[in-house]
């Protein structure tokens, strides 16, 4: 009776309705009345997305991003580079994911992770107002054989300011780099702070009493804790998975050879990530809005050419952070205060 009373009232005021007026379970109900087997769904053909690339553009795509020039370099470089080129291929997220299918992303080496530590609170907002620096060792020829890299570092530009290669860690070697570089960067008094690890060069008494002469604030990182000074760590890992790095060096002209290569290299032609892909020369000397504006130009181009491609909005370029910092304060803590 009550299936026949539920078929009877559900037309008028639905089965849920209907079962719960005579008590019955519309689980129970709908378990006795179902089709068994349900029904096949038709299938339906997938269809080509109208804004992908070609097969055509795809396939260049890739040959670019395998040629010699570009085979080694992050998509966001090669991105930033074709950009400033006057050439527009494919939107970094494209490059990733065309490379990707292929199963060419992902670290080629194998890396150690660190937790999160709390760091010191430095900003700059313009270059010449932070400075980073750091000291790492190079091999040698010989086993137990060293060479020892100093590299001063601009946090806000990421342009190193003030390199050099000795045959030993001296706190009067360091002593003689941060006064050349202060002076010909033109480092005013109470301008500049710099910062370093707690190594025994840069706590010296030497390079102390140099800072209190310049008028330039010290800070350190905490003991033992290497993240406190992430910049020049960084830096020194894009240095050393280069592909050109050597395993040691045959002398240290080699060394300095090298390294007079590479810094030409970062400071003028690397495309950063941490700077909207800007060199650090542009950023460092101010040419980063004229770069940015030439960019802008390219991609408006590129989107009056091809406007179905870029779904939400025309394609802009990133723009250069306003600040850089090191332990940047967490909100709810600066809400708290």
């Amino acid at each position: 009776m009550t299936e026949v009373a539920v078929a009877t009232l559900a037309p008028t005021i639905g089965q849920a309705a209907a079962c719960r007026a005579v008590g019955r379970s519309r689980a129970t109900h709908h378990r006795r009345h179902r089709i068994s087997p349900p029904p096949a769904r038709a299938k339906r053909e997938r269809r080509a997305q109208p804004r992908a690339l070609s097969a055509d553009e795809r396939q260049g795509l890739l040959e670019v991003l395998h040629s010699e020039r570009f085979c080694d370099v992050a998509p966001g470089e090669v991105w930033a580079t074709l950009v400033d080129e006057g050439t527009y291929l494919a939107s970094v997220a494209t490059m990733y994911r065309v490379l990707r299918e292929r199963g060419e992303t992902g670290e080629r080496r194998r890396q150690r992770t660190h937790p999160a530590t709390v760091k010191p609170e430095l900003v700059a907002t313009a270059a010449n107002e932070c400075w980073s620096w750091d000291i790492t060792k190079l091999l040698g020829p010989e086993k137990w054989t060293y060479y020892y890299l100093y590299v001063i570092l601009d946090i806000f530009s990421r342009y190193a300011v003030g390199w050099m290669v000795a045959s030993a860690e001296s706190a009067e070697l360091a002593k003689r780099l941060i006064a050349s570089t202060c002076a010909s960067q033109h480092v005013g008094r109470d301008q500049l702070t710099i910062h370093a690890d707690r190594g025994s060069s840069m706590a010296s008494k030497p390079v102390a009493f140099l800072l209190a002469d310049l008028g330039v604030t010290k800070s350190h990182s905490r003991p033992h804790v290497s993240n406190d000074n992430p910049f020049s760590e960084s830096q020194f890992k894009t240095f050393k998975y280069r592909p050109d790095f050597p395993g040691r060096f045959g002398c240290i002209e080699d060394a300095r050879a090298h390294c007079q290569r590479f810094f030409g290299w970062y400071n003028f032609e690397h495309r950063h990530a941490g700077i909207a892909l800007l060199t650090p020369a542009d950023v460092h000397y101010g040419r980063a809005t004229e770069v940015i504006a030439a960019r802008a130009h390219v991609l408006m181009n590129a989107y009056a050419a091809n406007p179905e491609r870029f779904v939400r909005k025309p394609p802009t370029p990133r723009e250069l952070p306003v600040a850089s910092w090191i332990n940047q304060p967490d909100e709810r803590e600066v809400a708290a205060q």
